[in-house]
């Protein structure tokens, strides 16, 4: 019997069927043992209080809080669960969220059964598995490349403000607004205001987790 045959999972996730696909593939697997699988972040922490369980996988949008949220608990509570986020959401932005916030390993709901299978046994073997990701960029804040007067427009933009409005309160022209934000959008690699807020925003989410 190998070592991996010892070690227990919980798995956390909003769809029903993504949690019974999970229990399944596991299952037929044979290394491991799967002690529950539950819908909330809430019942997944009072799951992992009151039962030892090695390795956690989570999605990142569950009904009552975000994959974040659950490990900033986690954190806090100096949980030994060795924790995998496994989301369907896209883009870079929950990797390097779930990094930051002590994740083991990521996986895309995309990927097949084979790499779930390979991320959990490398996490039990106490390695951190982001297949595909380049880690070290994901963990730089994005914001980082800003420079001072565009963190300022960043933010204004996040307030709400107009390009007439940031023109008359920063005390430059409205053209140089549009400069400035070009510059900020090609920096942040977004096409539009409402992405860069969204970038904005969602980086301030992942500092509120850490603390």
């Amino acid at each position: 019997m190998t070592r991996e045959t010892h070690r227990t999972i919980a798995i956390a996730d909003k769809n029903p069927v993504v949690r019974t696909g999970l229990v399944d593939i596991i299952a037929r697997d044979g290394r491991f043992l799967v002690t529950a699988a539950v819908p909330t972040g809430a019942a997944f922490l009072e799951l992992i209080e009151a039962n030892a369980v090695d390795i956690a996988v989570i999605g990142w949008a569950m009904p009552d809080m975000t994959g974040g949220d659950i490990l900033a608990e986690l954190k806090k509570r100096r949980s030994q669960v060795r924790t995998i986020v496994y989301t369907g959401e896209p883009g870079v932005d929950v990797v390097r969220r779930s990094i930051k916030a002590g994740a083991w390993g990521f996986m895309s709901k995309s990927d097949e059964p084979e790499v779930l299978l390979e991320t959990i046994s490398s996490v039990s073997h106490g390695r951190v598995s982001f297949p595909y990701v380049d880690i070290e960029a994901a963990s730089k804040d994005p914001l980082d490349v800003l420079t001072v007067r565009e963190r300022e427009l960043l933010a204004a933009l996040a307030a709400g403000w107009s390009n007439l409005q940031i023109a008359a309160r920063i005390g430059i022209s409205r053209n140089t607004v549009k400069y400035h934000l070009k510059n900020l959008y090609d920096k942040l690699q977004v096409n539009n205001r409402a992405m860069a807020v969204a970038l904005f925003m969602s980086q301030h989410q992942a500092q509120r987790d850490q603390r």
